[in-house]
């Protein structure tokens, strides 16, 4: 036990220490990086304005966004929810807009956030913060800083840049305070299915037991409890559900509506992710996260019902105790097959392509699949 806490102190000093440093070093590069811009042309109204004009930049250069100043002030996009929510067909459909980068999971991402919470929920760790003047504000800026590095720089530059973290989202609430104008797409889907999708391919999270669907289903609806009463708090305004189901069925429909939720224009570019795959501006999909080899297709609804008749029928029965967000989230829990709707005839159409084995996972993605717990 006090090993665990000397580990723990000592994890929570070194992060302190390594965003401490990050957020200094960033302050003294202010001054250099507000002069250059002072020398630089507008870059365009929209989005493009927002990244060269925002009053707190934070500036930026390496990498592929060596020219992008960047602030607190930019339109983020967070996409979040359980893992094997959809969340990777999310991004990538997202990712085949021109304007709009998301890239793989940083997996960083959500590991701060997670420290940043430990320490909010311990009283004596508030006050020692505090005595050593590393007060809220100070932890504000630096979370603020080694984000915006993080979600900036791992990729190609945009207009619009999102991240997709499945768990970052159970820090909706705190992310909302500290990016402003940043939006939030919270993937829901049938927990029955998502926590048969993690069992059956073995995706390993942190703290679910994939022998059992008792448990997996238990914390797959703590989970996603604290995740939606995070979006309900900041409102639909900034906050958007996105039942996995419905996008599926009818992605165009869902699309449409989601576009013009984050104020981006139409393209039809991402109704065809799948053409966009390993393209420059395109889709940039990982070898080793789990849910590339099923995003390399279009749209399709093969797995919607792959968990019927999987799960023990004394978890069936308890469905109701067990998950009760089934039902909050407009899931039936008795629904074993359940009725999720008629797909769009170019879905119909997809499906019949993926069933045929039209595509297959190419050369360039193949390598070993991920085994580290996801947290």
């Amino acid at each position: 036990m006090v090993g665990k806490l000397k580990q723990n102190l000592l994890l929570a000093c070194l992060v302190i220490s390594s965003v401490t440093v990050f957020y200094l070093g960033q302050h003294a590069m202010e001054c250099h990086h507000r002069m250059e811009e002072r020398g630089q042309p507008p870059r365009g109204d929209g989005a493009r304005a927002a990244l060269g004009t925002a009053p707190s930049g934070i500036g930026g250069g390496g990498g592929a966004n060596r020219s992008l100043p960047y602030s607190k002030d930019m339109p983020l996009i967070f996409i979040g929810g359980v893992p094997r929510s959809g969340t990777t067909l999310m991004r990538a459909m997202l990712d085949a807009h021109p304007d709009i980068r998301c890239g793989e999971e940083t997996r960083v991402i959500p590991r701060i956030l997670a420290v940043k919470q430990m320490w909010a929920r311990s009283s004596k760790e508030k006050i020692r913060l505090d005595e050593a003047g590393v007060t809220d504000e100070v932890l504000d800026s630096a979370m603020q800083a080694f984000l915006l590095e993080i979600i900036v720089k791992h990729g190609e530059p945009a207009p619009y840049l999102c991240n997709k973290d499945p768990f970052a989202l159970k820090s909706l609430t705190y992310l909302a305070r500290i990016f402003p104008n940043a939006k939030f797409l919270l993937m829901v889907r049938d927990g029955r299915a998502s926590v048969h999708s993690m069992i059956s391919r073995r995706v390993t999270i942190a703290g679910f037991d994939l022998n059992s669907y008792r448990d997996c289903l238990t914390k797959w609806n703590r989970a996603i409890e604290t995740m939606y009463n995070q979006c309900m708090e900041v409102g639909f305004q900034r906050c958007m559900l996105v039942h996995y189901e419905q996008l599926v069925l009818h992605p165009e429909r869902w699309m449409r509506t989601l576009l013009k939720f984050l104020h981006i224009p139409w393209n039809q570019a991402v109704l065809h992710h799948e053409e966009m795959i390993g393209k420059a501006g395109g889709v940039s999909l990982s070898k080793v996260e789990r849910s590339t080899d099923q995003v390399i297709k279009p749209v399709n609804v093969e797995a919607l019902s792959k968990w019927v008749g999987k799960i023990p029928a004394d978890v069936l029965q308890d469905m109701p105790v067990i998950a009760p967000m089934l039902a909050k989230l407009g899931y039936d829990p008795y629904a074993n097959p359940p009725n999720y709707g008629k797909p769009d005839q170019k879905v119909v159409e997809n499906t019949r392509r993926v069933y045929k084995g039209e595509f297959q996972l190419p050369d360039f993605l193949r390598e070993v699949p991920q085994t580290e717990p996801m947290e």
